[in-house]
């Protein structure tokens, strides 16, 4: 049974073009109506904050009533909550400290939706009777995908229609993604796995704070997974130095804005690519290899042509190998949390480990706006690219890691629908 796996990717398209929408229209609309870039900055940190704090607590409740009822009904909260900008702007009514709570209440509903969303993958798995790593794959293709076409269509919608339209379209993105996920997965059931119904019943019999423990406890005897959690918080931190500062400042001094959207999306349309490629041949890879060489290609080369000025058609170039390289990532940590978590405790673990993932991202500006004023651009481009070497290339002097090679006889499933 496939429809759920489609609907479930249909559903993440969906609502990943309109979320890449809102990071654009969102700020934008700020600066139309306050003039203040200080004002705009604040968007993102009203967001980010209650987002990261609600992954980290919003695990036990995806744990309890199951990831299907949450990944709906935040998307529907979502909807609701976005919707209410331009509707209360429109009134008059929208003053800026409203407009910072609706921006952080959908910051919290986003938080446990997209950690119950990534809590589905072994059951649609399961349902759909196809190796983990396709399933993952699949999601990393769209949501590669889904980053690329929605930048592209936030600039062209905010200007064609103005920031106040995009957000409306944005909501609407938000309640037709509930709408699908809802129709396509109805049949998804509980889990059946073994002592599955008994852990279920003893999982909402626990208290909430000793649901939440035994999530973190759990995550912390794993140092496959915690190795993980921390990799991907300190490979965001960099990336959005990178992004957010390196990159825009390496682009007003030898390039243009033009450019620097380009290889954005070069890397972006690449990276859809691979990830196509790992959903179709990921599960009879090697993993480890896989994981040292893709990460080794993925990352220190695209800071190293920067710094040392090299010609722009190689800059396309590396930025194109680099991003084929990063779609076979996601779908191997992907598949690895999914293997290695009981169905028990999986919305918990997910969320902790996303929460560990976004943790850093906001001071990732910083990091990248005080290197570049500390040392100059050259230097801060070399000392992130180090940076990222190091981090990513740990795995291979640590022999625990070796384990990600092991591959279980069938997934897991998830314990709610």
């Amino acid at each position: 049974m496939k429809l759920p796996l489609y609907g479930w990717l249909a559903a993440e398209t969906i609502s990943l073009v309109g979320t890449r929408i809102s990071m654009l229209a969102l700020p934008w609309f700020v600066l139309e109506t306050t003039g203040s870039p200080t004002k705009a900055g604040l968007i993102a940190l009203f967001e980010l904050t209650p987002l990261v704090l609600s992954k980290i607590f919003g695990g036990p409740v995806i744990d309890r009533i199951g990831p299907r009822r949450v990944a709906i009904s935040c998307d529907l909260g979502s909807a609701v909550v976005i919707g209410l900008i331009p509707l209360l702007y429109a009134a008059d009514l929208l003053h800026f400290p409203i407009l910072l709570l609706l921006v952080a209440l959908a910051g919290t509903l986003r938080g446990p939706g997209d950690a119950a969303k990534s809590s589905m993958i072994p059951q649609l798995v399961e349902a759909a009777g196809v190796p983990t790593e396709r399933v993952t794959g699949l999601h990393s293709f769209v949501e590669r995908t889904a980053s690329m076409l929605g930048a592209a269509a936030a600039g062209l919608l905010i200007g064609l229609v103005g920031a106040t339209d995009a957000i409306v379209i944005d909501a609407a993105s938000f309640a037709l993604a509930a709408l699908v996920l809802a129709a396509t997965t109805a049949g998804l059931t509980r889990a059946r796995h073994t002592g599955s119904e008994e852990r279920a019943e003893r999982t909402t019999a626990i208290p909430y704070r000793a649901q939440l423990a035994e999530g973190w406890h759990f995550l912390r005897r794993d140092r496959v997974l915690m190795g993980i959690a921390f990799m991907v918080a300190l490979t965001n931190l960099i990336d959005l130095a990178w992004s957010s500062v390196l990159m825009p400042v390496w682009g007003r001094e030898h390039a243009g804005p033009e450019t620097i959207g380009l290889l954005f999306a070069t890397f972006s349309g690449f990276s859809a690519v691979g990830s196509a490629v790992a959903a179709a041949i990921g599960n009879r890879m090697r993993r480890y290899p896989t994981y040292l060489a893709c990460f080794l290609i993925a990352g220190i080369p695209r800071f190293l042509v920067l710094a040392f000025g090299a010609p722009l058609w190689v800059v396309f170039v590396v930025f194109a190998i680099g991003g084929t390289a990063s779609g076979f990532i996601n779908p191997i940590l992907g598949a690895l949390q999914f293997e290695r978590i009981p169905a028990h405790v999986l919305g918990r673990v997910m969320s902790l480990i996303s929460a560990f993932a976004w943790g850093l991202m906001p001071l990732g500006g910083l990091l990248g706006g005080s290197l570049v004023s500390a040392f100059g651009l050259t230097t801060a481009l070399v000392a992130c690219g180090i940076a990222y070497f190091v981090v990513t290339m740990f795995p291979a002097i640590d022999p625990t890691w070796k384990q990600i090679e092991r591959r279980p006889n069938k997934p897991l499933v998830a314990a709610g629908s």
